[in-house]
């Protein structure tokens, strides 16, 4: 690893980075561990919706952020601030007598991505951070020490190294590219206004006896193999209707969450499709050959919440959107 270049605000400024939204196409709990941290066997995929968070050199003091967008909470707690104070430390800045620490940056957060969704923005946010503050100041960290500092900050942080569809195991520390798709399907996601927070899912699972489905696991490992030997997109769609189920969390975020019940046998109604859970939820999704396609669906699930015939749980409108999975970082665009 090298340490902070010698004037890093000459560099060019602002650095700029995409943080993709998650989807669980699988998500098998199948243990828990000692330090009470469950253990998982999920195929992931990176999708287009992003955030957007740019990065530059702050005028002294301590590193800055502003959000802009969804409201991702107290500026404080944001995992934007903790991976460019943690990504400091790990090139040297922290450490007594080492090279001059890291300059302080001045980041700027646009949210695309809803929160306490299921789609791991805040997770995406805190690798585009460490990624972005790397450049910002002209530094390199070996993968194995971004890995680490990436499983401390959080479960999902170490998927969105990978760069494309992924097998995460264990807490998430385990990640396995599956870079066998090759155009990535379409996507529409539907998120009502509920946020729903994972441990409280995990908590329902645990009262309901913790145990996750065989079914759904071998259905996670079988998808794993598939895409890893070049799953092609509409196969992945044909799937759907399995994939839809293969999620160990979906009974529990709907004990949690009632009125996701009726809400999304509604919208199945609606769209002719199965429809699936992303993490612990709310967010529900159905997979189209196309973005095109899913953008024509996408637009069909806002009329009906508009003129009353998908009633959307929650205090406001769903948010809606119609969105592709990515199959590696080449397919990265602005949100």
């Amino acid at each position: 690893m090298t340490g902070p270049a010698s004037d890093p605000t000459r560099r060019l400024m602002p650095v700029l980075r995409l943080a993709p939204a998650k989807l669980n196409l699988t998500l098998a709990v199948i243990g828990r561990r000692p330090d009470g941290f469950h253990v998982l066997h999920s195929v992931f995929a990176p999708l287009a919706l992003a955030d957007r968070l740019s990065l530059g050199p702050a005028a002294g003091g301590p590193d800055t952020l502003h959000v802009a967008g969804f409201d991702a909470g107290p500026v404080g707690d944001n995992l934007v601030l903790r991976a460019i104070v943690a990504t400091r430390f790990a090139v040297g800045g922290g450490w007594p007598g080492g090279p001059r620490p890291a300059p302080s940056l001045a980041a700027r957060l646009e949210k695309h991505i809803p929160v306490a969704a299921g789609l791991a923005g805040g997770s995406s946010d805190a690798a585009a951070a460490m990624d972005g503050a790397l450049e910002a100041w002209g530094a390199e960290l070996a993968p194995d020490v971004r890995h680490a500092i990436a499983a401390r900050l959080g479960s999902d942080v170490p998927f969105f190294l990978a760069g494309g569809p992924a097998l995460v195991e264990g807490r998430g520390e385990s990640v396995v590219p599956l870079l066998g798709l090759g155009t990535g399907p379409g996507v529409v996601l539907v998120t009502p206004a509920i946020p729903v927070a994972t441990p409280e899912v995990f908590a329902v699972f645990d009262g309901l006896g913790g145990r996750g489905s065989g079914s759904t696991r071998m259905s996670s490992a079988h998808l794993a193999e598939e895409l890893r030997s070049g799953l092609s997109a509409a196969d992945l769609v044909a799937r759907a209707g399995a994939l839809t189920v293969a999620n160990d969390l979906l009974q529990s975020a709907l004990v949690l969450v009632p009125e996701l019940v009726p809400f999304r046998r509604a919208l199945s109604h609606l769209l002719a499709r199965p429809i699936g859970l992303s993490g612990s939820g709310p967010t529900l999704w159905a997979l189209y050959p196309s973005e095109a396609e899913a953008a024509v669906a996408a637009d069909a699930v806002r009329v009906a919440v508009g003129d009353g015939r998908l009633p959307a749980p929650g205090s406001a409108a769903p948010f809606v959107t119609a969105t592709r999975i990515l199959t590696g970082r080449h397919e990265e665009k602005e949100p």
